[in-house]
């Protein structure tokens, strides 16, 4: 039986180039035999420490190479890697460490302390810094190297990624090996990828763009991946000329676009620039046109399914567009019973395919519920399609707010205002925003007593959500508008606000 473990597909496309560049790093470089030996390093260290096969890992560190290869350590024993967005305070990692149970933490150093009361008992912790020391590389070092991958089939799980729920109850997305190669191959395809290709990459690794459509395309590219720690605009500038792709979320083009060094001649190296987590602006897309001569290639996807759709690399790219469907990959959109429309039509996408996940972990009625009798996925968000199949999104039928390319869902946040003295109630909406694409903001309803000011409702969110979460505006009003049934109208509310940033 053919091995269908992710890594093994990886390391097949690596294995005649293992003396190429992997990661490119501030501390130095990593050729992707030195890679591959260092996650089996690490597997050793993760057995010892007790994870086999189905077991969950759950990471919440620093983007480091160290970290890069704790996740193939993860797939080359089969454990079940889930990543952490290290923003995440001590209450909301306690949710995802109860939920997941796993047998091993990897931690910051500095979070041990932080996190002590939220591990539960039962769970290894191992630590890894920034400088990709700690007890991990420690236990690495002694560790016997687990130098045979674990056989595994498409269905065999890989990662789980947690995603919010509109009840405040974070959702985790069960993806398989099969669902994440079969994305990554068609990417690698569609995006045509070519020997001497050079990956830029100032994204985040905890999520599906910095992780598994940037990593895993360069993996299968044997390509050099210019590694930064996160985005800093001067940083990629001086990268530009040394690289062939970008990929990186609305905010990373308008922090390029402000730079006084970015220009046409800084990008004349690069093939592709491409761009998802969140909406592009058109007055993005076109400016960057302007500047740059290249049109930026808009793709749309979600946890649960990798990337959906793309524009197409050879032809039209179309400003607020996410283009086609993925080879193998259906689309649809459809009315709220689940009868498909016709072009131009708005409904909610619904999807099918290798790349849609598994469920949701432990939660087999809510995974039920998000899915057709026919096997369709119901997305959620809001999108219309042309005659053609080109598709373009135009809201999210769930409320998601997507700031700077991060999930964010107003019920978690709302549960938190709402528990403040003083509030009756509140509404979290999304509103545009030049720099995060959609930004977070509250509408607060006072209670007959004094209400806490919007200084006092953001000290006490501060402890209880990550930055991304937080409103970055917090208004106040005596009462919320609701339709018939009693439901706050939120579209009037976006309508309301929709220019609360535009002269920022």
């Amino acid at each position: 039986m053919t091995n269908r473990n992710l890594y093994h597909l990886l390391q097949s496309r690596f294995s005649h180039a293992r003396d190429n560049l992997f990661l490119d790093h501030a501390r130095g470089m990593l050729s992707y035999g030195a890679a591959d030996e260092g996650s089996a390093r690490i597997a050793g260290a993760l057995r010892a420490a007790g994870a086999q096969k189905g077991d969950r890992v759950v990471v919440q560190v620093a983007k480091t190479p160290e970290a890069v290869m704790t996740y193939l350590a993860c797939l080359r024993i089969g454990a079940v890697y889930i990543p952490l967005n290290t923003a995440y305070t001590a209450a909301e990692v306690g949710y995802f460490l109860d939920d997941a149970a796993p047998r091993v933490l990897v931690c910051d150093p500095s979070a041990r302390g932080r996190l002590a009361d939220v591990i539960p008992a039962g769970t290894e912790v191992l630590e890894l810094d920034d400088s990709g020391r700690g007890s991990l590389m420690a236990a690495a070092q002694t560790a016997t190297p687990v130098t045979q991958i674990e056989p595994c089939t498409s269905d065999d799980l890989a990662a789980i990624l947690y995603t919010s729920g509109t009840t405040g109850r974070s959702k985790g997305a069960m993806l398989t090996h099969g669902n994440l190669a079969s994305n990554a191959l068609a990417l690698h395809d569609i995006w045509r990828f070519e020997p001497g290709d050079v990956l830029l990459h100032a994204l985040p690794i905890f999520h599906v763009h910095g992780l598994f459509v940037a990593l895993h395309c360069a993996m299968l590219n044997a390509s050099r991946v210019i590694f930064q720690k996160g985005f800093d605009a001067g940083a990629v500038v001086d990268s530009l000329p040394d690289a062939t792709v970008l990929m990186g979320v609305p905010t990373l083009f308008t922090r390029l676009l402000e730079h006084p060094c970015f220009s046409r001649a800084t990008c004349a190296n690069m093939r592709l620039f491409i761009s998802g987590s969140a909406p592009l602006l058109p007055e993005t897309f076109a400016r960057f046109e302007q500047v740059t001569g290249q049109r930026i290639l808009e793709r749309y996807g979600m946890s649960e399914a990798g990337m959906i759709t793309s524009n197409p690399y050879g032809g039209p790219r179309i400003a607020g567009t996410v283009g086609f469907a993925l080879p193998g990959v259906g689309v649809r959109v459809a009315d709220e019973a689940g009868q498909v429309l016709g072009a131009g039509e708005v409904g909610v996408l619904e999807i099918t395919g290798p790349n849609v996940f598994a469920g949701y972990w432990q939660m087999p009625e809510k995974t039920a519920s998000e899915f057709r009798d026919d096997g369709w996925f119901i997305t959620g968000d809001l999108a219309v399609m042309d005659a053609e199949g080109r598709v373009s999104i135009v809201g999210r039928a769930r409320d998601l707010v997507i700031s700077g390319g991060f999930n964010v869902y107003p019920k978690e946040v709302e549960t938190e205002i709402d528990a403040l003295e003083g509030v009756r109630e509140s509404a979290v909406i999304g509103v545009p925003h030049p720099d995060f694409g959609e930004a977070v903001l509250a509408v607060v309803v006072p209670a007959a007593e004094a209400a806490p000011s919007a200084g006092v409702i953001h000290s006490a969110l501060r402890g209880r959500l990550a930055n991304f979460k937080q409103p970055k505006k917090i208004v106040f009003r005596q009462e919320l508008p609701r339709n018939t049934m009693g439901k706050v109208q939120k579209n009037l509310l976006r309508e309301e606000f929709a220019d609360s940033f535009s002269n920022r």
